[in-house]
């Protein structure tokens, strides 16, 4: 009866293949230095000890404008802008353990609008800031939920919608990457709830004490159980079909 959380606990959080880019302007500027005096300029090459690279535009000696840059140490590949050796702009990342990126970067990171696909295939379009998901965004898993609304680095918080695959729809508050505060449920059973979430869990409030099953007291607010929003992936909503016993569906 207990919700549990989303794929997001065990996939698209950014890994180290998705991270910030490992630090390159050093290197890069001590190897420009030696033909700086020549003031590089248009088209050309760069190659580094460690087996990196540089292919494309250079402006008075510094990587600027549009190019491909690949780093050995990680085995990611840019192509896009870059301003001053750094990613800027608009590009495109992959990543050697999977997934890509295509949007705007800021001095390497992502932010402004773009399209995340992790290395499980899950999709992610919209907003970021600080290189996490942050902002209006909207996720596809790969079990086929969806979700589309609020995120807070890289976590969903504030208003969202969240359709199963099997056709439930919640909508309402977030926090924490679970449902808290005013929501409803419509489950694939038919069933609905409307009200207070807590920690992903339906509650009810009792004005007074009143006795559940097997004997126990409540009092104040207390999970709606059992419901039928149980032991699914996304926000847990449970198999299609009867609701459980004792939950009224209102």
């Amino acid at each position: 009866g207990s919700v549990q959380m989303s794929p997001l606990r065990k996939a698209p959080h950014p890994r180290a293949h998705t991270s910030t880019l490992p630090p390159t302007r050093t290197l890069l500027s001590r190897t420009l230095r030696e033909w700086r005096g020549s003031r590089k300029h248009g088209q050309g090459k760069l190659l580094l000890k460690d087996g990196s690279y540089y292919e494309g535009e250079f402006v008075d000696g510094e990587i600027t404008g549009e190019g491909c840059r690949h780093w050995a140490l990680t085995g990611n590949t840019y192509t896009g802008q870059f301003v001053l050796g750094e990613p800027q702009g608009h590009g495109v990342m992959k990543y050697k353990a999977g997934g890509r990126y295509e949007g705007e970067l800021s001095c390497s990171l992502r932010e402004g609008q773009g399209n995340l696909v992790d290395a499980d295939g899950q999709v992610y379009w919209g907003s970021f800031h600080d290189n996490k998901r942050h902002g209006q965004g909207r996720m596809v898993f790969r079990n086929g939920d969806e979700y589309e609304g609020d995120w807070v680095r890289d976590q969903r918080q504030g208003h969202g919608i969240l359709r199963h695959a099997d056709g439930s729809i919640y909508e309402g508050r977030w926090h924490g990457d679970m449902f808290s505060g005013q929501g409803s449920m419509a489950h694939c059973s038919g069933g609905v709830y409307r009200g207070l979430w807590i920690d992903g869990h339906p509650m009810r409030r009792c004005p007074r004490p009143c006795r559940w099953p097997r004997g126990v007291l409540l009092w104040g607010h207390v999970w709606v159980w059992p419901c039928p929003f149980s032991g699914g992936p996304g926000q847990s909503r449970g198999r299609c079909g009867p609701s459980g016993a004792g939950w009224s569906g209102t």
